[in-house]
């Protein structure tokens, strides 16, 4: 493989190794994802994250992550943090544009900046009850790119065609997801 002079600072080296390795060991493919999430006051709660399930073992990051989560003070809430429906948003503009980084490099074009707006559309007439036909999440998001790289548009589209194709987290927000709720 040749030398890049491109740097927009993923090892995409690393990630095309693991994936020929992954090729022959489907189990270490396998991935748990945890969050622990306690309740605060009110409808404010923490969630917490750092051990993970892969590669055949028992994974942490390098710290435990904390993220609040709240309602705004319009529901009486004390807006302790961003609403669960808006982490589904960072997560989706997050994974998209990691994505595009990773492709973008993997394909020889620098990035200069790379910026996604991503918006939500909800009736809450559902979540409150008022009205039982009213979907409780989204009725509809959109992400829009700004992108400044080497490259041409049909390129940079290419580039987050590729990384929509590819993104976790999309698939999750498009896709029925199975979720199994229980009490112990």
């Amino acid at each position: 493989m040749a030398v890049s002079s491109v740097n927009n600072g993923v090892n995409v080296q690393a990630l095309l190794d693991a994936r020929e390795v992954l090729k022959g060991a489907p189990q270490a493919a396998k991935f748990k994802w945890r969050a622990s999430c306690k309740w605060k006051k009110g409808t404010h709660s923490r969630t917490n994250i750092q051990g993970f399930h892969g590669l055949g073992e028992e994974q942490k990051h390098k710290t435990e992550f904390s993220f609040d989560a709240d309602h705004p003070e319009i529901f009486a809430s004390a807006d302790l943090g961003v609403t669960p429906v808006e982490f589904v948003l960072v997560g989706l503009a997050s994974c998209l544009t990691a994505g595009v980084a990773a492709v973008a490099q993997n394909r020889g074009i620098q990035l200069r900046s790379v910026e996604a707006k991503v918006e939500g559309s909800m009736d809450i007439q559902g979540i409150l009850g008022i009205d039982s036909d009213v979907r409780n999440g989204y009725d509809d998001i959109k992400i829009t790119f700004n992108i400044d790289a080497d490259a041409s548009k049909k390129e940079i589209e290419a580039l987050v065609a590729q990384s929509q194709k590819r993104s976790a987290v999309y698939d999750v927000v498009t896709n029925p997801t199975n979720v199994t709720v229980e009490v112990v």
